[in-house]
């Protein structure tokens, strides 16, 4: 029996045998071309031929784009990009969604279509609130003192501050707002929730000045069927004020304005009015209120 060594010589020297490869015409038998081939040429050449061919792929994949297509070869710089614009589509959508809320709502307090207190269901308190209520948790002393201390601090810096305009981002009851009056004139109606009829109608001499009640940001400037032209104001502490059926619309979108500027002329536009009148609607906290409560307009 022969041994395994002697197999193996056996082997190689299979490989080494030369073959000669003789390529003829078909139709003719004549000789075209004669190659002398061995199995370890044919062998060494097919290795080689793949070697390169791996190298190519993967000089392929290294040097160019395509390596973020395989798993595990992605940069770490084009995840970091990633995660950011993911990032970014994730605000974008919140500032969206935010916006169409804003704007659905200056919608419906154009149109009167809003709910009012009344419209609004009252919660029932949970089991736990009201357990929360009945057994109040204690507050250390050391916590009750620090909040004071706070306090004390914030009426200080407030103290300090100077009260040069009313657009201040504090949180102040109406009653302690000052308001310039937008028109004076005669009240032909109030304000009545019930026939949603959320403003109070001012009639004044034809090309009366429109003001500004209080410093603000002109955030609706624009024509409406029912108001027709039709102005909206934000200002500090939730506040909005609404300036409708003007004949004409002194300032845009985006404009700052003070209190007591003029913003519009009276009119008789939209089909909401039978007469030259102001439409004077405050807003608070995205609740209409009584503006006369207020703002003094005769």
């Amino acid at each position: 029996m022969a041994s395994i060594k002697e197999k193996s010589f056996e082997w190689l020297g299979k490989l080494r045998n030369t073959y000669r490869l003789v390529v003829m015409n078909d139709e003719t038998f004549q000789e075209v071309g004669s190659y002398k081939l061995s199995l370890l040429n044919v062998y060494i050449f097919l290795s080689t031929v793949g070697v390169l061919l791996a190298l190519a792929v993967g000089a392929l994949i290294f040097f160019t784009p395509l390596k973020r297509y395989v798993p595990g070869y992605g940069s770490t710089s084009n995840d970091r990009e990633m995660i950011r614009l993911n990032k970014q589509v994730e605000e974008m959508e919140k500032e969206l969604s935010a916006f169409r809320t804003y704007t659905d709502n200056v919608r419906r307090m154009l149109s009167g279509d809003v709910q009012t207190e009344k419209d609004v269901p009252k919660a029932k308190p949970s089991n736990a609130a009201d357990s929360l209520a009945a057994n109040p948790p204690e507050i250390p002393v050391v916590d009750e003192d620090l909040r004071r201390e706070v306090a004390l601090n914030e009426l200080g810096r407030a103290a300090q501050e100077p009260r040069t305009s009313n657009f201040s981002p504090r949180d102040v009851p109406l009653e302690q707002m000052f308001f310039s009056p937008p028109i004076k004139g005669k009240i032909s109606a109030g304000f009545d929730a019930d026939k949603k009829h959320y403003g109070t109608d001012v009639v004044a001499p034809q090309n009366t000045a429109i003001k500004s009640a209080m410093d603000g940001y002109v955030f609706f400037s624009d024509w409406t069927l029912e108001t027709g032209n039709t102005i909206g104001i934000q200002h500090a502490n939730n506040v909005i004020t609404f300036y409708k059926h003007n004949s004409a619309l002194l300032k845009k979108n985006g404009a700052f304005v003070k209190a007591g500027e003029a913003i519009a002329i009276i009119g008789n536009t939209g089909t909401k009015t039978s007469g030259p009148h102001l439409h004077f609607e405050l807003w608070h906290k995205g609740r209409p209120v009584n503006a006369v409560d207020y703002v003094k307009l005769e």
